[in-house]
């Protein structure tokens, strides 16, 4: 007898069906891991591991934040590429409406690339 899934909430029931299969098979994979895996923690396991010499001074951080300040500039003025070749492509059809529009919008990355300037997010150390 085939069961009708309109008769349990139709899709509602297959996305519990599939959750409920989710849940348990990764709460199986997880319990099996804990019972079948060896488990002996020592200081030697824990410790950070890189080439092999232990740490003679503390880890300091590989990039500074300024390189992270330069690349989300970078995205954010890249993106504005995004908006104007769409604009440069139907330019004709735009007239001096699409022309003013895109000055101001090339206007405001302009302020906001000159306080990043004065900020001195730009200046790489």
């Amino acid at each position: 007898m085939p069961v009708d899934l309109q008769t349990f909430g139709g899709n509602w029931a297959v996305i519990g069906l599939m959750t409920i299969a989710a849940f348990s098979m990764g709460m199986t994979l997880l319990s099996l891991n804990l019972i079948v895996a060896p488990s002996k923690p020592s200081a030697a396991k824990a410790a950070p591991y890189e080439s092999g010499v232990p740490d003679v001074v503390a880890v300091k951080p590989r990039y500074t934040p300024r390189f992270y300040v330069v690349a989300m500039l970078f995205v954010i003025f890249d993106i504005e590429a995004v908006f104007i070749f769409p604009w440069a492509v139907i330019f004709d059809s735009l007239g001096l409406y699409g022309f003013l529009e895109m000055l101001s919008f090339i206007g405001l990355l302009f302020v906001g690339y000159i306080y990043a300037w004065k900020k001195g997010a730009l200046e790489w150390v």
